[in-house]
């Protein structure tokens, strides 16, 4: 069974210019992702919750019954095929897998020699505890790399919460059907946000680099994301994309960027 890791989009490339990412990089190393399906592997996704459905010949988004925002990444998936079915791939791969050390071995074998930081999931989520623990186990064989993700599977972060390499970075993503357990148990979160003054009442900084949610040091502080992508036509989030863009807020990421220079 063969899976396979990303490119860094064009968001994930503005880590090559944080200068507290820049021992993860040295050797020229680079920043991968590795996506699964969105929604169909986010068992506790909500307020975010879409995901790609195949009607007749063509595929096309559908929200969650409690969705506020689309997932980004579905709508990724409903327009590009070749993204849909490289994260189709690797979720139909892995979660046919029968343990988690199967599940890791299938990961670490497909991981990019030059691999210096991963953002595990761009699209997806950790879909059982076979699979996170999977991720928990590559981390540990592989100390001189950075692992980190935004997950709403904290059932599966906190059974495990106090035996995790420090080179997994975890960060709770609100929005989810588990969200008490960010305040039970003081987890860090992130949130998304509609306005950059959503964000100021919480006290919580915007992320536009995804800094916030990689950098070891920081990995208790709280942290904002704007509103981004394709959103339902007459929703609250398409009008607050609406507002962003009049305002000229940077909140998307659609230009690629060059990694710095000795990278």
């Amino acid at each position: 069974m063969t899976v396979a890791f990303s490119k860094a989009n064009a968001k994930l490339e503005a880590l090559y210019d944080v200068p507290e990412l820049e021992q993860w990089l040295t050797n020229r190393r680079k920043v991968y992702s590795f996506d699964l399906l969105s929604g169909w592997s986010c068992p506790q996704a909500s307020e975010c919750l879409s995901k790609v459905v195949q009607i007749g010949e063509s595929r096309k988004i559908k929200d969650g019954k409690d969705c506020k925002f689309r997932c980004f990444s579905a709508s990724q998936e409903a327009t590009f095929p070749s993204a849909y079915d490289k994260r189709k791939r690797n979720f139909d791969g892995l979660r046919h897998l029968k343990s988690c050390y199967g599940m890791a071995h299938a990961i670490a074998d497909a991981m990019p020699a030059n691999l210096g930081i991963c953002r595990i999931h761009v699209a997806g989520d950790f879909f059982n505890q076979l699979y996170f623990r999977a991720w928990h186990l590559v981390a540990e064989w592989h100390p001189d790399r950075l692992f980190y993700a935004y997950t709403k599977s904290l059932n599966w972060w906190l059974q495990d919460r106090n035996d995790l390499p420090e080179n997994l970075v975890l960060t709770a993503s609100r929005g989810g059907r588990l969200d008490h357990l960010i305040d039970q148990y003081n987890l860090r979160e992130s949130k998304v946000v509609f306005s950059e003054a959503e964000a100021d009442a919480l006290g919580y900084e915007i992320d536009h680099t995804d800094e916030h949610a990689a950098i070891p040091a920081i990995r208790n502080e709280s942290f904002a994301l704007l509103i981004h992508g394709v959103q339902p036509k007459g929703s609250d989030a398409a009008q607050a994309v609406k507002t962003l863009k009049q305002k000229k807020v940077t909140f998307s990421y659609g230009k690629k960027r060059t990694p710095a220079k000795g990278v």
